[in-house]
């Protein structure tokens, strides 16, 4: 998600050694190598589809791991978040390890803010974003525009652990997010008065978290649709078509609207959004040609991930109630 911000930190502090004692006691079976297959890179799914750490998904039930399900602090943290929480994972970095800069542009990361939280890191692992950078010390909480280039580096011969959490947010999360301090170009907003609340262990207590269930549509709704195309083309370096692919946005979106109001999402419909869509792309494609994001990401293969792609799904059922297939770009 796009942030006003590069970083923004905020207003909670965890017992690190108390989450790093957890994290160690689930061993080394449950890891997994990273989906992109980075090299030094691993991961050990906590919040997935159905709660199974095999599934790769974005689209279903959200639910706890048995890992997750064994690290009662882990959970506390997720419920003091304040979030409706998605996708979530302890991502590992090895020694002098990177995750190479890169822009996140998947429709499942279009609507969602990225929450670490550091377990086990070291001074010298920096997190890039744009032109500023930022040593997350373990037990902070922080969130970053994924939107923008961004690139980790672990400058030690020490692992660094995180936990990641992908969530659209909630109400107590918002207000956090208000509390926080922001980072531009290296510069964080002054401490004066400025402290993260401590969130310490509590023994025996169980934290109800809520997790996402409703995360990809059969059918993208006009007003999405119409919100994610006339994002990508705000966000786009001048180009000489752009006038011209805006109106082909426009029509598309109303002629979206007309099916969308005689149809919804009803399965009878779906190829007549299908044949829209891929109408649109057709036309668009020329227009685009090699247009570029001022993220520098294409414009194009942008408009397919965020847009055309995830406008319209399989009907419901084909993978399992509300599980409608998709593909979206590669995760961070």
């Amino acid at each position: 998600m796009k942030l006003e911000a590069p970083f923004i930190q905020l207003p909670m502090r965890y017992d690190a050694d108390r989450l790093a004692q957890e994290v160690l006691a689930i061993g080394e079976g449950a890891w997994r190598e990273h989906p992109q297959k980075f090299a030094g890179n691993s991961m050990l799914p906590l919040v997935a589809v159905d709660g199974d750490p095999a599934n790769e998904e974005f689209a279903g039930e959200m639910r706890p791991t048995s890992e997750l399900e064994r690290c009662p602090y882990l959970q506390q943290v997720l419920a003091s978040i304040g979030t409706t929480v998605g996708r979530t994972r302890l991502m590992r970095l090895s020694g002098g390890a990177e995750v190479k800069r890169h822009a996140d542009q998947g429709y499942y990361w279009a609507e969602r803010v990225r929450v670490h939280v550091p377990i086990i890191t070291q001074p010298t692992v920096r997190f890039e974003c744009d032109t500023s950078a930022v040593n997350m010390a373990a037990g902070e909480c922080w969130i970053f525009d994924t939107w923008r280039q961004h690139r980790v580096l672990n400058q030690d011969e020490r692992q660094r652990i995180h936990l990641v959490c992908d969530t659209v947010g909630g109400e107590r999360f918002w207000g956090h997010v208000r509390a926080g301090r922001r980072v531009q170009a290296d510069a964080m907003e002054p401490a004066a008065g400025w402290a993260p609340a401590p969130v310490d262990y509590q023994p025996g207590a169980t934290p109800a978290i809520t997790f996402e269930h409703y995360n990809v549509p059969v059918v993208m709704s006009p007003w999405e649709l119409r919100r994610h195309l006339e994002f990508l083309l705000d966000e786009s370096a001048p180009f000489p078509h752009l006038d011209a692919v805006r109106q082909m946005v426009d029509r598309l979106c109303r002629d979206w609207r007309a099916l969308w109001a005689a149809r919804g999402a009803e399965a009878i419909a779906l190829p007549d959004y299908r044949r829209r869509i891929q109408q649109f792309v057709q036309e668009a494609r020329p227009a685009v040609g090699t247009a570029a994001l001022r993220n520098e990401l294409p414009l194009m293969p942008a408009i397919m991930l965020m847009a055309v792609r995830p406008a319209v799904q399989e009907a419901p059922g084909a993978h399992g109630p509300g599980r409608p297939r998709m593909a979206i770009g590669a995760m961070a």
